[in-house]
């Protein structure tokens, strides 16, 4: 269980993030997120291989993980639960200075989590930042 403080301390010390799962759509929770994070000032990376090249919310869309130049902070992750393990190891390996995984509201791995802290980074499931910005960064 990830408490505020540790939540807060994530939210301010992320600058770049990485959101797997972007999506186009306005009324899909991922595109209203990353849309949120780019006003509150943070780097959004989208990640979908079927927008890649395209532009969403003014950021250019890659398809993987192992497209993205330079670091990320975190790793925010809109897909199902069982796509988690693989995308923590790709995170892990292509990321020396990430600090957290975050796996929205409905997505969970108990094992990824495990592999993920193991190497030193926090990890935060089924929650949202942008629940969790409004109510602890005031």
């Amino acid at each position: 269980m990830t408490t505020d403080t540790q939540i807060k301390d994530i939210l301010t010390r992320t600058r770049r993030i990485a959101l797997v799962g972007a999506s186009a759509n306005p009324a899909r929770p991922s595109h209203d997120v990353m849309k949120f994070l780019l006003e509150k000032g943070y780097d959004v990376v989208p990640v979908n291989p079927g927008l890649a090249g395209q532009t969403l919310l003014g950021q250019p869309v890659v398809a993987s993980l192992r497209d993205i130049d330079g670091d990320i902070d975190m790793i925010d992750i809109f897909r199902q639960s069982a796509h988690v393990p693989a995308l923590v190891e790709e995170a892990l390996a292509q990321f020396p200075r990430l600090h957290t995984i975050w796996m929205q509201l409905g997505v969970m791995h108990d094992g990824a989590a495990q592999t993920a802290r193991a190497r030193g980074v926090d990890v935060v499931m089924d929650r949202c930042p942008k629940i969790d910005y409004p109510r602890l960064m005031r």
